[in-house]
């Protein structure tokens, strides 16, 4: 960011003009645009940020979708918000750069590569929520759940940010007040130019605006708490007891997903179900896979690369068993930030295979976890394309398990599942209540960013079974905790696992208590810095007064005994010329010079000419007593121009009285003085005057003329 130079942007200059150069509207019309460009361009980035920010549940299963797009694993959602970040953190600074050189009255000037840079901001922000908007629209309904349990808290941040934002908008309004009135003091005719630029207008205008957003902004805060709810804000005898914890295939963030190890992980802190995915291979055995490929979690592409994209269920179960399925997890660590395994554990993980149905639910039985699965179809051609739900039912039957532990949640064939396992509780999705009424299901298993959107309320007042999926992260627990949420799956098992109470709880009278505290205190202290700011600036303003009163006295002449009252026809002192040496041009040029000066407005004097000086001839007679009496009254009236005094009418002017030593001295400087440095207008030989001229001159009253 550029400066340029630094000139002192005043807000009410006079129209067209600054520092009385005129202005360059299309330079400025071009800037102001740059500006506001930066202004959309941080917009645009920090609503980005604080999106993804809150999208931080959805990692994974980002990445997973970009990994189906490109094949290549990678941490891509850690990727974008980083770029969203440094994006952010990019129009942050120029945008404060900006407001500090505003603020010190700089011209700002955007350097080329800053206006490329805002530029590509807008469209690579613009381009990220788009795609945000046109694939995944469930993730602004995450951030409005953010604001719901963090409103209080931003509520109190708000207003944190008006008391600071309270200091420099104090002292722009003392600023401008100041400058209204010291703009009103000036004189007539610069009033007369303000008031005809509409000045005094626009300050006001500026001061009432600023205030009177900043005080609307404030009164809106403070009544903020009337329109927000929040479920963490509620009664302790309100809560309800925390939810049940189910391991999403497992444990994945300490095992490889969907393998023993990672069900065993999920049991061993204590999770009330476990939650799988359920394929079924050619030759009619079920067992636990999520992608509909080998690919991410297998190592198909190096046994048989060939055949790596093929369905999941169009292998048999030798070809399945015989691959590996944890040394991806060791590869590339699916989950930012997991933490590292101990060498059993990774050798354990290294050695994983891809379980049988029957196998996990031997564990389920021998622990009583609830079962919960994602039954999926064969693809076309396949052997049981219309029976795998029975083959799969068949496979539990035969595990003797309680059926009370299953969790039915597959739609298809549902009709044959109840008549051949009566005791499975099966599971709806985000159906209505009649609906689920007419089906006798009376739990149902939905995605948490659709739940709390679509009848939460009327789900309770059912008494519905509540289970969502997939929550990882503390903020989005503690909601669904305060909000009677009665089972969340999970990821992140340890973590949650952990938790005591939830996370932002408050009851609503500690709320209210906190609410009044921070708004009278706030109103306080922001009326406390308008008025030091409004004392220091009358302070500073009187104390300005009161300096300039005192410098102009003290620049003032004394007039009481001067010498020019006593005598204002006589000079009091001899030029200053008159003591430097009188012999020498310098004394006839400076004055000549000075005079010239002071009559700008006339042709009358030459400048001198540059040439080489000339010894002084002595041409010029004495001055007779005429010459000498024009003489002294032109250098009185010249030097100091007093008034002379006025006479009354019975008197009569006093007779001239001639100084000797100043005629004489007078005398030789004229003596010495060539006739080429004269006026112009006077001829050489008007200085010889005759002897009947000497008489008339001589009886005629002294007069001055004006130079």
């Amino acid at each position: 960011m550029e400066s340029g130079k630094s000139q002192n942007l005043d807000p009410v200059a006079a129209p067209g003009y600054r520092d009385g150069k005129k202005l360059d509207y299309t330079y400025l019309g071009k800037e102001q645009f740059f500006f506001l460009c930066l202004v959309t361009a941080f917009i645009l980035s920090v609503l980005f940020l604080f999106v993804w920010v809150e999208t931080s549940n959805e990692y994974n299963s980002f990445d997973w979708v970009v990994f189906l797009g490109t094949g290549c694993w990678f941490f891509w959602s850690i990727l974008v918000l980083c770029a969203g970040g440094i994006l952010t953190v990019y129009t942050s600074l120029l945008l404060l750069f900006g407001f500090l050189l505003l603020w010190e009255r700089i011209e700002l000037t955007l350097h080329t590569s800053h206006k490329v840079f805002i530029f590509l901001v807008i469209i690579l922000c613009s381009f990220l929520l788009g795609v945000l908007n046109q694939f995944w629209k469930d993730k602004w309904l995450i951030a409005g759940l953010s604001l719901q349990i963090f409103a209080p808290f931003v509520h109190l941040s708000l207003i944190t940010v008006m008391v600071i934002i309270s200091w420099p908008l104090a002292i722009c309004m003392a600023h401008l007040e100041t400058e209204v009135k010291r703009r009103y003091m000036m004189d007539n005719y610069e009033h007369e130019i303000l008031e005809k630029c509409n000045v005094f207008q626009r300050l006001r205008a500026l001061q009432v605006t600023a205030g009177l957003s900043f005080l609307i902004i404030l009164l809106c805060l403070y009544l903020m708490p009337l329109g927000i709810y929040s479920p963490c804000v509620l009664k302790k005898e309100n809560l309800g007891p925390k939810p049940a914890l189910f391991g999403h295939r497992g444990a994945p963030m300490l095992a490889p997903e969907n393998t023993m190890m990672s069900f065993e992980k999920a049991v061993e802190f204590g999770v009330s179900g476990l939650e799988t995915d359920i394929y079924v291979s050619v030759d009619h055995v079920p067992f636990l896979m999520h992608d509909y490929d080998l690919t991410r979690t297998t190592n198909i592409i190096e046994v048989l690369p060939s055949a790596a994209s093929n369905h999941s269920s169009n292998f048999n179960w030798t070809f399945l068993s015989s691959l590996n399925a944890g040394q991806w997890f060791l590869k590339h660590k699916p989950f930012f930030g997991m933490k590292p395994l101990s060498e059993a554990d990774q050798k354990r993980a290294g050695n994983q295979s891809i379980p049988q149905l029957s196998e996990f639910l031997e564990l389920a039985k021998r622990e009583e976890k609830i079962v919960l699965f994602d039954l999926f179809g064969p693809p076309p051609g396949h052997p049981l394309r219309n029976t795998f739900v029975r083959r799969v039912v068949r496979v539990i039957l035969d595990s003797k398990i309680e059926q009370r532990l299953i969790f039915w949640l597959p739609g298809f064939d549902r009709e044959y599942v109840k008549y051949m396992a009566p005791g499975f509780q099966h599971v709806g999705r985000l159906w209505s209540i009649e609906e689920l009424t007419q089906k006798n299901i009376s739990i149902i298993n939905v995605d948490y960013k659709r739940l709390f959107y679509s009848g939460l309320r009327d789900y309770k007042k059912a008494k519905i079974y509540i289970h969502v999926y997939v929550i990882n992260e503390p903020w989005l627990f503690s909601l669904a905790w305060c909000s009677n949420v009665n089972s969340v799956t999970t990821d992140n098992i340890e973590l949650l696992s952990q938790l005591s109470h939830p996370l932002f709880f408050m009851t609503p009278g500690y709320y209210l208590l906190m609410w009044l505290f921070l708004d009278v205190a706030s109103a306080i202290i922001i009326g406390v810095i308008f008025c030091y700011h409004w004392v220091k600036e009358l302070r500073r303003e009187r104390w300005l007064e009161t300096t300039a009163s005192a410098d102009f006295e003290r620049l003032n002449l004394p007039t009481e005994n001067s010498e020019i009252q006593r005598t204002p026809h006589l000079p009091s002192k001899p030029p200053a010329q008159i003591g430097r040496s009188p012999w020498t041009p310098e004394v006839h040029y400076e004055s000549s010079t000075r005079r010239g000066k002071n009559r700008t407005h006339t042709s009358q004097f030459v400048k001198a000419p540059k040439k080489k000086p000339v010894p002084f001839k002595n041409k010029v007679k004495p001055l007779t007593q005429g010459f000498q009496h024009t003489q002294e009254s032109t250098t009185s009236q010249a030097s100091l121009q007093t008034p002379q005094p006025t006479l009354k009418e019975d008197e009569s002017p006093g007779p001239v009285i001639e100084d000797s030593s100043k005629k004489n001295h007078l005398t030789d400087i004229t003596e010495n003085i060539d006739i080429s440095h004269r006026k112009p207008e006077v001829a050489p030989d008007s200085v010889n005057l005759t002897a009947k001229n000497k008489k008339e001159f001589q009886g005629k009253k002294p007069t001055t003329q004006k130079s």
